[in-house]
């Protein structure tokens, strides 16, 4: 498992964050991934984080609120480090250490709407207050401790190739995924197998 004291490096210009997770929670422990054998946090800057937000539909675009520079960087990093630790301990069926968890949630502030959908049809909008970087940060917070609540830990994975630390939920039918895809660990599984039998 990473560490606080993992060190991290910047990735390289135009790298991106694996979308693998099949859930926030998820996805924001794979901003930290291995990438040419070096481990690299794609979380650099406030803009990071907003934009990584804005692909996850967790933010509204020009809704953030100014901020002191690299406050929003700092408290997702933090966010991200202290739900992988929950994770983990829910992961292996000890006490989950929720009071920090709590203590973050607190920050947040939301007014509840109805809002007309184009069908004509009617639904429940949260409209969140978003005037310090705990608050842009709550949608995301929600969603770890929804998965931590409700979540079915017998599919929540760590990819099993044995270089990469990307999680996923499996939602497959089979619930054999294994893999945090086909494309990247599964094909690199493939070629090494074929590898050792061609030695063989």
């Amino acid at each position: 498992m990473l560490s606080a004291h993992t060190h991290t490096f910047a990735p390289a210009p135009g790298a991106r964050p694996s979308f693998v997770g099949d859930h926030p929670a998820l996805d924001m422990l794979n901003t930290v991934a291995v990438v040419d054998d070096q481990m690299v946090d794609f979380w650099q800057t406030d803009e990071d984080v907003l934009n990584w937000l804005g692909e996850m539909n967790l933010v509204v675009p020009g809704e953030a609120p100014a901020l002191k520079p690299l406050a929003l960087r700092d408290a997702a990093r933090g966010l991200r480090e202290l739900v992988r630790t929950l994770l983990a301990q829910r992961k292996a069926e000890e006490t989950v250490e929720i009071a920090a968890l709590n203590d973050f949630l607190a920050h947040g502030h939301y007014q509840t709407q109805l809002v007309a959908a184009t069908d004509g049809s009617v639904q429940i909008s949260r409209r969140y207050e978003a005037r310090s970087a705990e608050q842009v940060l709550i949608p995301l917070a929600e969603s770890a401790a929804e998965l931590l609540a409700t979540g079915d830990f017998s599919l929540v994975r760590k990819c099993e190739h044995p270089d990469c630390v990307l999680h996923f939920y499996d939602r497959t039918k089979s619930h054999r995924r294994r893999w945090c895809s086909m494309a990247m660990c599964g094909n690199r599984h493939k070629v090494a197998q074929f590898r050792r039998r061609q030695e063989q």
